[in-house]
């Protein structure tokens, strides 16, 4: 794995900078966009820049290459994942609370309307 997925010694270093802080920053993305009512394509670019903040601390560090397309695509797709999945589950709370006569919840990070 180590040179495909993450350029450091260690996969610790991958997952504390791209899973704990990216990814932390990247859940709350998704749930301001959601609070904001923003559309995925918005949230879309906001992750693509939020990736570019990644690579700086990779770079910045643990000496990682700053401008590696490579791997800023990994560090970009999990951020993707985190932050959409921080957009849906927000998204679910706010249309089973605030339109509670109309939806409830089917799942996570879904809702039905009420029978």
């Amino acid at each position: 794995m180590q040179g495909i997925v993450y350029e450091e010694a260690t996969i610790w270093q991958f997952l504390f900078v791209t899973g704990l802080l990216g990814g932390g920053a990247a859940w709350m993305t998704g749930k301001a966009a959601a609070q904001t009512w923003s559309t995925y394509l918005r949230l879309f670019f906001y992750l693509l820049g939020l990736g570019i903040g990644v690579r700086f601390i990779h770079h910045a560090l643990f000496d990682g290459t700053m401008f590696s397309l490579h791997y800023y695509i990994v560090d970009t797709i999990v951020l993707m994942i985190l932050g959409f999945l921080g957009y849906q589950y927000t998204r679910t709370n706010q249309m089973v609370t605030q339109y509670n006569w109309l939806y409830e919840r089917a799942s996570l990070l879904s809702w039905k309307p009420k029978a």
